[in-house]
C-alpha cells in the first residue's frame, strides 16, 4: 500500500491504459479521480473500483472543463499528489498529408498535447505543496512511423518534448517523466458491457523481441514506479515500453 494518503489525478482513465493505472493506484492504496469524456466509461470504471475511486467528466482540450474536474479532485481528496497526462486520440492513421484538413491536425494536437499542458497547469499549484509527480503517456510513434499518422505521430512528438522542459521548469519540486507504449492490447480494459479478449495471433506476440503483445497492466505498473518514491532520482526521461520493437531491425 505504498500510495496510501494519496491522491492522484488520471486523465482518460476509463477505458484503455488509464483505466490500468488508475486500478493499480487505487490497489496500491490510493484515491484516484479519473477525468474522461466518455461519462460511461468513466462512471463504470469508479464504479467498478470503488469509493477509492472518483469520475469527473472532462474534455482535456477544454480549459474550463480542466480547471473544474481538478479543483474538484482536490476538494474531494484533500491533496493531489500526482498527475498522469494520458487523455488523446487513439486512432494514429488519419490519411494523406495532403488531404489532411487543419481542423483534424488541430483536434489531434488538442486532445493529445494541448490536454497535458492544460491538466499540468492546474495541477502544479497543488503538486508543488506535495513534491508530486507528473508521468505523460506518450508513444512509441514519437520514435517511428508508419505512413499517414502524421499529427497522431507529431502529438505525441510534442508530449517527449514536453515532459523534458516541464521536468527542467519545475524541478526540484516536481518530477516529470514520459512512458512511450508500444502496442497494447487494451480490450480487457473496456467497460465492463464492453469488455472482451484481444484478438491476437501467435505472429502478433512472436514479432516481439520479448514474445508477447502488451498489457495495460505493463504500463501501469511502470507508471505506477515512475510516481512513487522509489523513482526520486529520476525525472525528465522517457521510458519505451514496447517489448522491444523500437530496437528491432525490419528488412522487406
Amino acid at each position: 500500500m505504498r500510495f496510501a494518503s494519496k491522491v492522484y489525478f488520471v486523465t482518460g482513465g476509463g477505458r484503455g491504459i488509464g483505466r490500468a493505472i488508475a486500478k493499480r493506484l487505487a490497489d496500491e492504496g490510493a484515491r484516484v479521480c479519473i477525468a474522461d469524456s466518455d461519462a460511461h466509461a468513466g462512471a463504470d470504471a469508479a464504479d467498478e473500483y470503488g469509493d477509492r475511486v472518483r469520475f469527473e467528466r472532462c474534455n482535456v482540450a477544454k480549459e474550463a472543463d480542466v480547471r473544474r474536474a481538478i479543483a474538484a479532485a482536490v476538494k474531494w481528496g484533500g491533496r493531489l499528489d500526482g498527475l498522469v497526462n494520458n487523455a488523446g486520440i487513439a486512432d494514429p492513421a488519419i490519411g494523406p498529408v495532403e488531404d489532411l484538413a487543419l481542423a483534424v491536425w488541430d483536434k489531434y494536437l488538442a486532445a493529445n498535447l494541448t490536454g497535458a499542458f492544460l491538466c499540468t497547469k492546474h495541477a502544479i499549484g497543488h503538486l508543488r505543496a506535495h513534491g508530486g509527480s507528473i508521468v505523460n503517456i506518450g508513444s512509441t510513434r514519437a520514435e517511428q512511423s508508419e505512413p499517414e499518422t502524421i499529427a497522431y505521430s507529431a502529438s505525441k512528438g510534442g508530449i517527449a518534448a514536453l515532459t523534458h522542459s516541464l521536468a527542467i521548469s519545475l524541478g526540484p519540486a516536481i518530477r516529470v517523466n514520459c512512458i512511450e507504449p508500444g502496442w497494447i492490447a487494451t480490450s480487457t480494459f473496456a467497460p465492463r458491457d464492453a469488455r472482451k479478449p484481444p484478438k491476437l495471433t501467435k505472429r502478433d506476440h512472436d514479432q516481439h523481441p520479448a514474445g508477447r503483445v502488451g498489457t495495460p497492466e505493463d504500463i501501469a505498473s511502470l507508471c505506477a514506479w515512475l510516481l512513487s518514491s522509489e523513482a526520486g532520482f529520476v525525472t525528465g526521461s522517457v521510458y519505451i515500453s514496447d517489448g522491444g520493437m523500437t530496437r528491432k531491425m525490419i528488412y522487406v
